[in-house]
Order: structure tokens, then C-alpha cells, then sequence
């Protein structure tokens, strides 16, 4: 006897697509991010901060986020604002990209190794923004790159996307060793956390049911 199953019965559902997009324009700088948190790891980065560049590849290949960045700003200056900016636009596109947060696993922990180097991240997804930083980079600037801008784009990050991070470097003396594990610490982190539990059929993961939104603390 050949069964037929009916459409409806064959029917999958579809979760809505988890991504963000911000444009963020000020009298420094003009930031375009867009990012996809059920990507590949495909990147397109031009910020005009080469080291920054870098950095953002590490992001989306070791978290495997589609992301896309554009920037221009006042890089004759300096590359703080731009450094900054960046950092608010992806934190904010991520927040879009986490809605309520339902149905994410929420907290992420990665050991990262690079040669000499070893840096640990734990994060939380937890709409309570809070970093704790703890990277002793010797140089102060990695190719034009002043390493002082780590810990600043980390903030505007947790500061826009509501995340409880936490950065231990554990070992590490070359400059760019040290900030290239972080990243790809957090990139592995993030990509635990945001990653869709099955078992939890779409609540939110919180005993009180319910996860701040960011820039609504509460």
C-alpha cells in the first residue's frame, strides 16, 4: 500500500533569516555593516584600517558569518573613530540580527592557540552589556595599528549587541599573535552561542523567559 502524504503535512518550517543591517553616518565617519548569522564565513571588508581589515576576516571565517563592511572616515587623524564606529555598527547589526534571542544556545567559551599566544573567550548573549579585558599586547601599534583600539572596538561591540564578554590571554609576547587569537577566540565563541538549541523549540534561553534587549537594560 503506497502512502501520499499531504502538502501540509510535508510542510518545513522555515526560521526567519537572522540578519542585520546598519548604516551609521556621523561627522567622522560613514560605517556600512551587514551580517548574516547562518552564513558561510564569506567577507567583504574595506574600512580603510588595514589591520582592522584583518581582524574582521578572522571574524567571519572562524565564526562563519556573512559579513559585509564599508568605511570611510577620518583615518588622516587617526583610526579611532573609525575603529569605534565599526565596532558600534556590527554590535547594533548584531543585535538586530539576535531579535529576542529565542531559541539560541546563548553562551559560547573558546580557547584560542596562535603559535606562542593562547587567549580565552566566555560570552554571554545576555543583553547585559559588560566586558572584562585582559590582553597585554607588548607593541603599541601592529603595522599603523594602535593596538589601545582592541579593547575600544570590544566595547562598542558588547556595548551595542548586549554581551557579557569576558578576554584572558593566557600566554603570548608577539603583538599580533596575541590580537589575531582573541578574535578568532570570540568569532568561535559567538558562533556557539547564537548557534539554534533544537531542544529548546524556539523559547528564550532564560529561567525568567525573557533576555534584555540591547541599549534596554533593565
Amino acid at each position: 500500500m503506497i502512502r501520499i502524504r499531504s502538502i501540509a503535512s510535508a510542510r518545513v518550517s522555515i526560521s526567519p533569516p537572522r540578519t542585520g543591517e546598519v548604516h551609521r553616518v556621523t561627522g567622522e565617519t560613514d560605517v556600512h555593516v551587514a551580517l548574516d548569522l547562518d552564513g558561510t564565513g564569506r567577507c567583504q571588508v574595506a574600512t580603510g584600517v588595514p589591520f582592522l581589515d584583518h581582524m574582521l576576516h578572522q571574524l567571519a571565517s572562524h565564526g562563519l558569518v556573512d559579513l559585509k563592511v564599508s568605511a570611510s572616515g577620518d583615518t588622516h587623524i587617526d583610526d579611532h573613530h573609525t575603529n569605534e564606529d565599526v565596532g558600534i555598527a556590527l554590535g547594533q547589526a548584531l543585535a538586530q540580527a539576535l531579535a529576542d534571542r529565542r531559541g539560541i544556545r546563548r553562551f559560547g567559551h573558546f580557547l584560542a592557540p596562535l603559535d606562542e599566544a593562547l587567549v580565552q573567550v566566555a560570552l554571554d548573549c545576555s543583553g547585559r552589556p559588560h566586558l572584562s579585558y585582559d590582553l597585554t599586547i607588548p607593541g603599541q601599534r601592529i603595522g599603523t595599528y594602535d593596538t589601545e583600539l582592541v579593547r575600544e572596538f570590544f566595547v562598542a561591540v558588547v556595548n551595542n549587541a548586549g554581551l557579557t564578554l569576558h578576554i584572558r590571554q593566557l600566554a603570548g609576547v608577539n603583538s599580533h599573535h596575541i590580537v589575531e587569537a582573541c578574535f578568532k577566540a570570540f568569532a568561535r565563541a559567538l558562533d556557539q552561542a547564537v548557534e539554534i538549541d533544537p531542544r529548546r523549540g524556539g523559547a528564550v534561553p532564560s529561567s525568567k523567559g525573557v533576555l534584555e534587549r540591547a541599549g534596554h537594560a533593565g
